[in-house]
């Protein structure tokens, strides 16, 4: 209890004046929720702020196409996570009448929404006693107790969960101990160079007490990035522009692409013959242009060399590869695409347009 105690009173003359913690409302909470998993507040609260200004309520949200909520999206990264928040709007108001449950049990049976959101929206709208395990909580309990499981292994789930019910005490807000716990994890007990100085559970913590904060939490080895090269033809047709949507089941799915050629090794620039062959024409036909040199992206498991060209044909009769179609520039400005195509959108819409 002691431990919580000082948890709660370092949280309170410390916290970070955030707007979802000035709310408790389960939607807001759950928008901030979905959009700072993996990723930082400095990032995330503009979008935050965005959705809350175009989607006031979760209503709102359900009626949305989903392509004006992947453009909101764009360039956060791990776009699942978009779709299954709209998924999760629809459900809410199809089978809650746009009102969140108040449960855990319920929460969880929501598409989209695991232990770890769940946990969140229950204790923090409803002060029901549910833990929030997030990477942040894994790093100081693992410090504090000098827990040794790797925290991907499926025994560190129960075990972390167990130890964080455990300070939620009766008659306190489960909220504000959840809340306190991932500030904590967030502010003083950093991944590199932990402000121990300044920690409220500095007395009793392991790692600071041996010296070892750089050795928890324990994690297993990662697998070495795949390399995945990707060329992409922006080819103009009569001022607009050959897209697709990308396949449902690849990554960026429901996002926006030009032509792609993709290859695990590196191609002859420009793969002109390839290229040929989609558009069922002749390599001379085509007149390509490289604004820029190859870009490195890196993503979870994958690192992508993605070249970009300006493609435009001296044959008229080209062949359509099935799932394009032709896009202007004022409906391309409309549409949701990863964030590596839309920043060279962005920068070199000059050569596109003209």
């Amino acid at each position: 209890m002691q431990n919580t105690l000082s948890l709660l009173s370092w949280y309170q003359k410390h916290k970070r004046d955030l707007p979802w913690r000035q709310t408790k409302n389960p939607y807001y909470i759950w928008l901030s929720e979905v959009i700072l998993q993996q990723t930082r507040v400095e990032q995330g609260m503009p979008y935050y702020f965005k959705f809350v200004e175009q989607f006031p309520t979760v209503n709102h949200l359900a009626k949305a196409p989903i392509d004006e909520v992947l453009k909101l999206w764009q360039g956060l990264g791990y776009y699942s996570r978009a779709k299954n928040l709209h998924e999760t709007a629809k459900q809410v108001v199809a089978q809650y009448q746009g009102l969140f449950p108040e449960s855990f049990e319920q929460l969880i049976q929501l598409k989209g929404i695991g232990d770890y959101t769940a946990s969140a929206i229950s204790s923090i709208a409803f002060q029901e006693k549910q833990a929030v395990v997030d990477g942040n909580v894994f790093r100081v309990l693992a410090r504090f107790y000098g827990i040794e499981t790797p925290i991907q292994s499926s025994k560190a789930k129960k075990e972390f969960k167990t130890l964080a019910n455990d300070l939620l005490i009766d008659g306190q807000n489960p909220g504000q101990i959840n809340q306190g716990l991932m500030e904590l994890g967030s502010q003083i007990c950093t991944p590199k160079n932990p402000k121990c100085a300044a920690c409220p559970w500095q007395t009793n913590c392991y790692a600071f007490a041996h010296q070892k904060q750089a050795e928890f939490p324990v994690k297993l080895t990662k697998k070495a990035s795949k390399k995945v090269y990707l060329h992409y033809f922006f080819l103009k047709q009569n001022q607009s522009i050959l897209l697709c949507k990308r396949d449902q089941s690849s990554i960026w799915k429901g996002l926006y692409q030009p032509l792609l050629i993709e290859s695990n090794t590196e191609l002859q620039f420009p793969p002109l013959d390839e290229l040929a062959r989609l558009l069922e024409i002749k390599p001379n036909q085509l007149c390509v242009k490289k604004p820029t040199d190859s870009i490195v992206h890196l993503l979870t498991h994958r690192k992508l060399i993605v070249t970009f060209y300006i493609v435009t044909s001296k044959s008229k009769k080209l062949s359509i590869p099935d799932q394009f179609q032709l896009f202007n520039w004022d409906e391309l400005q409309t549409l949701p695409f990863p964030i590596v195509i839309a920043r060279f959108i962005d920068q070199y819409q000059s050569l596109l347009i003209d």
